[in-house]
């Protein structure tokens, strides 16, 4: 339902803002985008997103929710060379002394690179009459009435752009605390798990010998004694984002021969030995992530009318784990109904907004963190029964080396379609336990690639 006259501003011109300002175009009249950084034309990486060279997951739930947004989209980005692949099928994962065990498991992703996505959702967003782009422009602050309400953003150069509704996605270097106190209003509480996750990736072009085809290669070392890991995604134009990293310290250099030996480390050698064949398309690129930060804006007693914060800016996960972008898409979703039911953009509809996403928020925080504090280093506010978790985690990973259905179980559960309880569930727990306990009798599963399998039994 579109408020004649009415207008809307969205602050970051990523995923989040894109699929936020799509929202807003079906219910505003005007929606302007505002984004600081040149936007290129077509999938290249630009400055504002130092991460845009590395690896990012869009799950399948991610994918239907931008699917649902832009109509299309998912023809669009094979039409340009997006890879499909089945997660345990297609995926070559050694992980705690073992490699997965491979079936269909139904779940797919689609495989590209970030600078893909962002084009092909751009574009289409362009083409909408009431939407407009504003590239390097920078905000300086929010516009509004102290205490009550936020009526818009200050820009840069002085102008000032009015609106019924501001939608902060400018990511986790949000400004928006200071911004919000020069209006009166709190900073939100905040929760930060320092991870100190370290990624160095290179983009080459080859084909494992582990994979028939489309996929990803995953091999990681077994905490809490060790730190490291590599992984191997394929992406549009026949290539390989490979990426190698780990956690408080363990970090792959950026020359080439020291980016080998640090493959090389690995516990198994698919991601080495891809790296040795392939033809290196660039240099390998390091980016640091130093801390997760989720912002309670759902605890505050005060929040302003006209303004909610969505994406990174409400809360950035540990990129390791791929959840950003589909929370961020289910984000978007959520902003349209609270719209819909509220018919404002007052006070009522932010706080519902920050309530509905805030449980969504704390599935994905606690799985995140959940494993995060399998290292010793990481710092924050630990979930609780932790030594339990982690001891069930290594049998449900271990369960995975020969068990067809647990393996399924856990990806759906991973990728947000079934809850975690899934993994709960008394005979599900008995068949996790009696296949850990195969798992360390089955010599092959730590000695060769797994082949396809399609003995669901277990």
């Amino acid at each position: 339902m579109v408020q004649k006259e009415a207008a809307a501003v969205v602050i970051g011109a990523g995923i989040a803002g894109l699929a936020a300002a799509r929202v807003l175009a079906d219910r505003f009249a005007r929606v302007t985008v505002v984004d600081r950084d040149r936007l290129p034309s077509g999938p290249e990486s630009r400055r504002g997103v130092p991460q845009s060279a590395h690896p990012h997951a869009l799950l399948a739930v991610g994918r239907e929710a931008l699917e649902k947004l832009f109509p299309g989209l998912t023809d669009d980005l094979v039409e340009r060379g997006a890879v499909w692949a089945d997660v345990v099928r297609d995926a070559v994962v050694w992980q705690l002394d073992g490699y997965r065990t491979r079936v269909d498991s139904g779940v797919t992703l689609l495989f590209m690179t970030r600078p893909l996505l962002e084009s092909c959702v751009r574009r289409r967003l362009r083409s909408l009459p009431q939407v407009t782009i504003l590239d390097e422009t920078a905000v300086a602050g929010l516009a509004g009435r102290p205490g009550e309400r936020v009526s818009g953003v200050d820009l840069a150069d002085g102008r000032t752009l009015a609106a019924d509704l501001v939608v902060d996605a400018s990511g986790r270097g949000s400004r928006s605390d200071r911004w919000l106190r020069d209006l009166e209003f709190p900073s939100p509480p905040e929760s930060v798990i320092t991870v100190r996750v370290h990624y160095t990736t290179r983009l080459v072009r080859g084909r494992p010998e582990c994979l028939p085809g489309p996929g990803m290669i995953i091999v990681a070392e077994s905490p809490p004694e060790h730190r490291r890991y590599g992984a191997a995604f394929s992406v549009e134009g026949d290539r390989w984002l490979v990426t190698l990293g780990g956690f408080h310290g363990a970090q792959a250099p950026t020359d080439p021969a020291g980016y080998q030996e640090f493959a090389d480390s690995l516990p198994d050698t698919p991601i080495a030995e891809l790296l040795r064949h392939a033809e290196p398309l660039t240099d390998p690129v390091a980016y640091t992530y130093p801390t997760s930060r989720r912002r309670h804006f759902e605890r505050l007693r005060r929040i302003p009318a006209g303004y909610v914060a969505m994406g990174d800016a409400l809360c950035s996960f540990n990129p390791v784990y791929g959840h950003g972008m589909t929370v961020a898409a289910q984000e978007a979703l959520t902003l349209a109904e609270c719209l819909d039911r509220h018919h404002s953009t007052a006070v009522p509809m932010a706080r519902d907004f920050y309530r509905r996403t805030g449980k969504l928020i704390s599935v994905v925080w606690q799985m995140a963190a959940s494993t995060d504090f399998a290292y010793p280093g990481t710092e924050g506010p630990r979930p609780r029964g932790l030594a339990l978790t982690h001891w069930y985690q290594r049998q449900v990973f271990r369960a995975c080396h020969v068990s067809p259905e647990v393996v399924t179980t856990m990806v759906r559960v991973q990728h947000l379609l079934e809850p975690g309880s899934a993994l709960l569930r008394p005979a599900m727990v008995a068949k996790v336990l009696r296949a850990a306990r195969r798992a360390g009798k089955v010599p092959e599963t730590r000695n060769a690639f797994p082949a396809r399998s399609i003995d669901r039994r277990l």
